[in-house]
């Protein structure tokens, strides 16, 4: 089990842990959960785009979401794409610092 360096990054609790989200078109796409990072009083989900082609983390692609609902049991329901370049710039460099251990980040 990955274990992240900050305070504010929840890692999975399994590695591979995948979700598969639809849009407001109906159109699927596959994410591997790599952790939530806590900035600001939100929550924002850190994932790898997962097809046949293209297995978790090969891209190099990040998608960053943020959790906009909570499920009964306090774990993210529902999420939205972060628009806002500024706020996505600030929490990808928070989890950039969580992770720097776990991932290879190019600059």
């Amino acid at each position: 089990m990955r274990e992240g360096s900050a305070p504010n990054f929840c890692p999975p609790v399994e590695e591979g842990i995948t979700l598969v989200l639809e849009d407001e078109a109906g159109e699927q796409t596959e994410l591997e959960f790599l952790g939530l990072v806590l900035h600001n009083d939100r929550r924002y989900g850190f994932f790898f785009p997962v097809t046949d082609e293209a297995p978790a983390g090969s891209s190099g692609e990040v998608v960053l979401l943020e959790v906009t609902e909570l499920d009964e049991e306090g774990q993210p329901a529902a999420f939205e794409l972060v628009e806002d370049e500024g706020i996505a710039a600030e929490v990808y460099d928070d989890f950039r610092i969580a992770t720097k251990d776990l991932y290879d980040f190019a600059d």
